[in-house]
């Protein structure tokens, strides 16, 4: 864990350094992932239950590659009534929360008479991948599927790693309306939803989080399919004032570093007292901890605490452009304001970003390592696409066509302006 303090004259080019820092092993695995990519293309479900058989499950064959409805409804049935009734609360809020981002058609008539409009329409197919290496994340699962669904998506077929299909996730599946399911994971589950294997068909669209491997093989097919983002590791940054307890703060910044010990959590506070106190925190909660091992790592190597007056915080929060940003202090809205960049902003002392990650309604698959300069999270909007159109009464192309065609001729384009010219008005 590092420490700075604005008022350091060195500061700038020391912070600038620590966010610079690669997270993640540096290995190479586009190679790996080529090879996987392209197998799966050309040789389609033989490829896919090589590698399956390979990295997952030795005993995997056509036969077990599909979960059957049996099993996600007896999946279901075995997850733990309290944890199902969450499932179905999130599921709630998740899906009122996208219906309301949902967009609508819409257009005008210009004052050439020209009628402009566009319309949106759902995706056919997505794919969703839900990792399953770590954990089982029946959050994941809502995450992607049910912003897919409140789209009008007609078919939306998951994919996990054998030994991700824990009750809870063949439980958050149904509440999500997944009825296709396969038990697949890594580059050739990605491959797999871009070109077809067997019967698998393809996608349109692949989204959800995974490892190195996975977000290589989105990288690698994209342009055949859409994907969502390609992810890294997870982050937040923590704006804290010294009235919060440091307790509360300590467990709000290792539930990111407790993904992985890759994540980064980064604690800004205009106190450094209170910023000792929180570090002394974390050291007591790290003892006690089932993900210690995750997050000792992760606060060891990517944490942080920043001493800065809260007047610096947007722009620090900004330098860094994270993916969650909590602001446990008196006036959260009036902080958020001046904040561009984030992926997510969770206001107040009592909105944890762990609400966010569950229950909130709001997604939680967000841009990461600084993508929130550009990017915005998973929405409804993720899942369709917008159509525009025109419409010219005989007028109103006779109002343009002139203008037209001085461009066509411009660009040289001759059969662009014959197009236009044989329309005209003798």
């Amino acid at each position: 864990m590092r420490r700075f303090d604005v008022s350091a004259a060195d500061f700038k080019s020391r912070f600038a350094a620590f966010l610079a820092e690669p997270r993640g092993a540096r290995v190479d695995v586009e190679r790996a992932v080529a090879e996987v990519v392209e197998a799966v293309r050309q040789d389609g479900l033989e490829a896919v239950l090589r590698y399956a058989r390979q990295f997952d499950d030795p005993d995997l064959d056509e036969t077990r590659l599909r979960v059957s409805a049996d099993e996600i409804e007896a999946g279901a049935a075995a997850c733990p009534a309290e944890v199902r009734s969450a499932i179905d609360l999130a599921a709630a809020r998740i899906g009122a929360y996208h219906q309301a981002l949902k967009p609508t058609d819409g257009g005008f008539t210009d004052a050439a008479g020209v009628e402009l409009g566009w319309r949106w329409t759902p995706l056919d197919a997505v794919g969703i991948y839900v990792p399953g290496g770590r954990a089982a994340y029946p959050s994941s699962v809502l995450m992607n599927a049910v912003p897919a669904r409140i789209a009008g998506v007609a078919r939306i077929a998951m994919v996990t790693p054998p030994g991700g299909l824990k009750p809870a996730v063949l439980a958050a599946a149904g509440a999500a309306g997944v009825t296709e399911i396969w038990r697949l994971g890594g580059a050739q589950a990605v491959a797999a939803l871009a070109y077809g294997a067997g019967p698998i068909s393809r996608v349109d669209k692949i989204v959800g989080p995974g490892n190195a491997y996975v977000t290589e093989a989105k990288r690698r097919v994209y342009g055949r399919v859409g994907i969502d983002s390609l992810a890294g590791p997870s982050e937040v940054v923590v704006v804290a004032d010294a009235a919060n307890d440091p307790a509360w703060i300590a467990a709000d910044l290792l539930a990111q570093a407790e993904h992985d010990p890759d994540a980064q959590s980064i604690l800004i506070t205009p106190d450094s007292a209170f910023g000792e106190a929180v570090v002394a925190a974390i050291a007591a909660q790290l003892a006690v901890l089932p993900t210690a091992a995750d997050a000792t790592a992760s606060w060891r190597d990517h944490g942080a605490v920043v001493v800065a007056p809260l007047s610096e915080a947007a722009a620090l929060v900004d330098q860094i452009a994270p993916e969650h940003v909590e602001l446990a202090v008196a006036e959260p809205r009036a902080l958020a304001a001046q904040i561009r960049h984030a992926g997510a902003l969770f206001l107040g002392r009592h909105t944890p970003e762990a609400i966010g990650d569950y229950v909130g309604g709001s997604n939680h698959v967000l841009p990461t390592s600084g993508a929130a300069r550009f990017s915005s999270g998973l929405s409804t909007v993720d899942f369709m696409k917008r159509t525009s159109f025109l419409a010219c009464t005989p007028q109103a192309f006779e109002a343009l066509a002139g203008a037209g065609e001085a461009l066509a001729g411009a660009e040289g384009l001759a059969a662009h302006r014959l197009s236009m010219s044989l329309r005209r008005a003798p």
